[in-house]
C-alpha cells in the first residue's frame, strides 16, 4: 500500500509500510553514535545498529509496543529509491494521539525539503487514515535542523519544560516536545 505522493524539487516523494530490505539503507544514514541518539534516543543499545537491530526492533519486538495495531513504521523514497523513514505509534488507549519517532533522512537530501514533505505525507497518513486528532514528537536541543523541520512543517512546542535524557559521554540533552492538531 502506497500513500499520497507530493513534490520535492523535481521528485515525487511518496510513502509507505516499511519493509525488512529498508533496513540496510536506513541504517547506512547513522554515521556515529551522536547521530543514533538524536535519532533513536536511548532505544537501541549501541553503535553500529544493523539490519538486524533494527528489523528486530520493529518485526519480532513490534517497535517495543505493546498492542499489535498500534506499532506503523513507514518509508518515503522517490524515483532514486529509500530516502527517508519514520515510525508512528499511538501513545493513548482511545488512539488519538499519535507519536512519531525515529525521523530520519538521507542524508545527501537534507536541506532539499525532503524532511518536511515526508512528515507532511505523514500527517496525512496520520489525521486522514489513521484518524487521529493530535501527533506529537520529541527533538533534542542539539538537532536544531530537525527542529527547524518540525517548525517548517507545522509543529508547535509545548511546554517549557523539557525532558533530559544522556547522550554517550553522560552529557545531557534536552528534549522539546511538538504537537500538531487535527485540522
Amino acid at each position: 500500500m502506497e500513500f499520497q505522493e507530493t513534490k520535492t524539487k523535481d521528485a515525487k516523494l511518496r510513502l509507505r509500510p516499511y519493509k525488512t530490505c529498508d533496513a540496510k539503507t536506513i541504517v547506512g544514514w547513522i554515521k556515529d553514535e551522536i547521530s543514533l541518539r538524536q535519532w533513536g534516543a536511548d532505544r537501541f543499545e549501541s553503535f553500529p545498529i544493523t539490519e538486524a537491530d533494527m528489523n528486530k526492533k520493529y518485526i519480532d519486538c513490534n517497535g517495543d509496543c505493546i498492542d499489535s495495531d498500534n506499532f506503523y513504521p513507514m518509508t518515503a523514497f522517490d524515483e532514486s529509491g529509500v530516502v527517508g523513514h519514520l515510525i508512528m505509534r499511538f501513545t493513548d488507549e482511545k488512539k488519538q494521539i499519535l507519536r512519531f519517532g525515529f525521523v530520519i533522512v538521507d542524508d545527501s537530501k537534507r536541506g532539499k525539503g525532503y524532511g518536511k514533505q515526508m512528515l507532511l505525507l505523514a500527517l496525512k497518513y496520520a489525521f486522514d487514515i489513521l484518524r487521529a486528532a493530535k501527533v506529537t514528537l520529541g527533538v533534542f536541543e542539539n538537532n536544531e535542523a530537525a527542529y527547524y523541520c518540525y517548525k517548517a512543517a507545522g509543529f508547535k512546542e509545548i511546554r517549557s519544560e523539557k525532558e533530559e535524557y544522556y547522550d554517550i559521554s553522560g552529557e545531557k540533552w534536552k528534549c522539546i516536545e511538538m504537537e500538531m492538531d487535527a485540522l
